[in-house]
């Protein structure tokens, strides 16, 4: 006689056998997922269990939940891989068992927490570590964990808003072992409240502004910089009248209301809530008094720290132009952003400059330093750019008579820019560069180049090394095309070299909003804000607004660069493309074949890139018209090659597929337009 053989057992019903069960704990969204191994340790019915920290309050008591946050914390902080933890948990019959957690860190691309997964375990045969629980010992441990925590978490605050974050957090409530928590500040003779933290804190904020006097508990403690510790919240409400209605809503039972004072000023007010709660002994209130302490003068600091770097702000706003000018045709977005990691000022600008006949000039530049000091020369740098510019000078005598000054001022200061003169008449832009980033410019495919703007040295330094000459760069902005400067604040990270944030930049240009402002706001968003820059940007962005004529007569511009071998193919495609959706694609072909002639003659014998214009002309007969602009004044020759020649037929392949051709002398250069008649279209049959 055979026994039948038994199923083996699964993972999860082995680990609960032992005793052992596992979490997984996302440190972005706060979701607990926890295996029934887990459940069974805290003693948890998965109908008690909601996935969240805060489902397991009523099985850790407050120092055990403050024990196994410093461990958690204490790895993230340090970069520590893993942790382990011993802990008590109040089962559901009141007594009290010892468990251990160890838990693994798993960091994202960025180094950052985002997860942790480990394993819970009963610990009850650790005998070293169930003596170590004595009752004393173990409320002596909980409140020096507690101010440790508190006092290493606040020691990063830097910003107000950052000790809020501290308090507020995932970790707020365990740091005090409180159910509830209420930060406000003074602000003249009223107290603000700018944290609410715990599920029915919200149920106040009908009074997040109100006098300091002694209608509230909270108020009166500020006014009178004395703490109350209050046993029954219920009671409160005979004396505090105002309050009953939010002590019934919240149902809690017992509340500490501490003054926060710092250098002899009450800066604010701490009120702390508890459930189950009915007394405070007075390792309890001086523990509170302690923490209040503690948030005081972290909070005095942050305060002193915003205030600074208001006034740093506000004096770079007053270094930095009110106003932009507004250019025909053209869209102009600028944005300046401070650092966020440090109060000093920056020596970041940018200008708009109006010239005459029309152009503009643009300028974006970094002064060397982040101080009082580079905001005073970036100032006086940026009036005397402006001044040099609005003479009409060319670009490059601009930037040489610039750096000359900054010489002269005798300081040991130098500074890098980038400046353009544009002139929206004929979208021709004359870049020079000062040791600074060069223009980034989108195309209308939505394709990013870097031109190349050879650049000479910093401002300053070239005079000091009698280098002032400086390669003046000419580009073509056709309508449509946006062109983007920036000092290095939006591409340099820790971690990241000039190439690569050049890169990030060029793509998140590409796939960003068409419209000057939206686009502005697109990078900010996806490159200064994402990183959390310790650097100060300033950006400018200058779109020359598309041309696409009327619905009658549709028009498109496309500028091929010498240097891109696909260029020219895709000029062929987007004329093709554009005539189809105009219905005159029955002489696509020949215009496909004039288009390539003439490109090819542009950009083997002229010096840069081609502008390719197609237009529809007004009627009858329906015709387009196809322009190719360069920058040589030759005129294209009709020849007559021999037999064996294998150049030279251009111009009378365009003859023989177009109805006309001409040329017309440009400022700077010449157009061939060539056009073709459209046969009309038959009845239908």
């Amino acid at each position: 006689m055979t026994s039948a053989k038994k199923p083996p057992l699964d993972l999860e019903q082995c680990l609960l056998l032992t005793g052992v069960g596992c979490f997984d704990w996302d440190l972005r969204s706060g979701d607990l997922a926890l295996g029934p191994g887990a459940l069974a340790l805290l003693d948890l019915r998965p109908e008690e269990f909601d996935g969240t920290v805060g489902s397991l309050q009523g099985r850790l008591p407050p120092e055990e939940a403050v024990r196994i946050n410093y461990a958690v914390t204490e790895a993230i902080t340090t970069g520590a891989d893993s942790y382990g933890v011993y802990f008590r948990v109040r089962r559901r019959d009141g007594s009290l068992r010892l468990g251990h957690a160890r838990g693994r860190v798993l960091r994202g691309d960025e180094g950052g927490a985002v997860r942790v997964l480990g394993i819970l375990r009963s610990a009850t045969n650790d005998g070293t570590q169930l003596a170590a629980t004595d009752p004393k010992e173990e409320r002596r441990q909980g409140i020096a964990l507690m101010v440790q925590g508190t006092t290493q978490a606040l020691s990063r605050a830097v910003t107000v808003d950052d000790v809020v974050a501290v308090l507020s957090g995932a970790s707020g409530l365990d740091r005090f072992a409180a159910d509830g928590l209420v930060l406000g500040l003074v602000e003249g003779d009223s107290l603000k409240l700018i944290a609410l933290v715990g599920q029915s804190m919200q149920a106040l904020d009908e009074l997040k502004l109100y006098k300091v006097d002694e209608s509230l508990p909270l108020a009166e403690a500020v006014m009178t910089r004395q703490p109350r510790f209050v046993g029954s919240l219920p009671g409160l409400a005979r004396r505090f009248t105002r309050l009953r209605p939010y002590i019934e809503s919240m149902k809690l039972d017992s509340a500490a209301f501490l003054p926060l004072v710092a250098q002899d000023r009450a800066i604010g007010g701490l009120a702390l809530f508890y459930r189950g709660r009915r007394e405070f002994s007075d390792a309890d209130r001086n523990l509170c008094i302690g923490l209040s302490g503690i948030v005081a003068q972290s909070l005095q600091r942050a305060m002193l720290f915003d205030e600074e770097r208001d006034l740093a702000k506000s004096l770079q706003a007053t270094m930095l132009p009110r106003g932009i000018p507004h250019v025909a045709d053209t869209e102009l977005a600028v944005r300046y952003h401070a650092a966020w990691g440090g109060r000093e000022v920056g020596g970041d600008f940018y200008d708009v400059v109006s010239l005459p006949r029309g152009r503009i000039g643009v300028v974006v530049g970094d002064v060397q330093g982040h101080d009082t000091h580079a905001a005073a020369i970036m100032g006086q740098l940026r009036i005397a750019l402006r001044a040099f510019a609005g003479e009409g000078h060319p670009p490059a005598t601009v930037l040489s008579r610039a750096s000359r000054f900054l010489a002269e001022l005798d300081t040991e200061r130098f500074a890098t820019c980038t400046y353009a003169q544009f002139d929206p008449a004929t979208g021709v832009v004359r870049a020079v560069r000062a040791g600074h980033l060069p223009p980034l410019v989108r195309h209308v495919d939505g394709r990013v180049g870097v031109p190349r703007v050879p650049g000479g040295l910093p401002l300053g330094l070239a005079t000091e090394f009698g280098m002032e000459d400086y390669p003046e760069v000419r580009l073509d902005l056709v309508p449509g095309e946006t062109m983007v400067l920036c000092t290095d604040g939006l591409v340099e990270d820790s971690g990241l070299d000039l190439d690569t944030g050049m890169r990030n930049l060029a793509a998140v240009l590409s796939e960003g909003p068409e419209a000057a402002e939206d686009l502005a706001d697109h990078l900010s968003r996806a490159l200064w804000e994402r990183w959390g820059t310790g650097d100060d940007v300033a950006l400018l962005v200058l779109r020359r607004r598309p041309d696409p004529g009327t619905l009658q007569e549709p028009r498109i511009h496309r500028y091929v660069h010498q240097a891109d071998p696909e260029g020219l193919a895709d000029a062929r495609a987007a004329l093709r493309e554009h005539l189809a959706s105009w219905g005159m694609g029955e002489v696509a072909d020949d215009v496909e074949v004039a288009a390539g002639e003439l490109l090819v003659n542009a950009l083997v014998h002229t010096e840069g890139g081609a502008i390719l214009t197609l237009e529809v002309l007004s009627g009858p007969p329906r015709r387009v018209r196809l322009w190719v602009k360069d920058r040589s004044s030759d005129r294209p020759r009709k020849r007559t090659p021999g037999e064996t020649a294998t150049s030279g037929r251009g111009m009378l392949l365009v003859e023989a597929v177009a109805t006309g051709w001409g040329v017309e002398p440009r400022g700077e250069g010449k157009a061939v337009w060539c056009d073709f008649d459209v046969p009309e279209s038959g009845p239908e049959s």
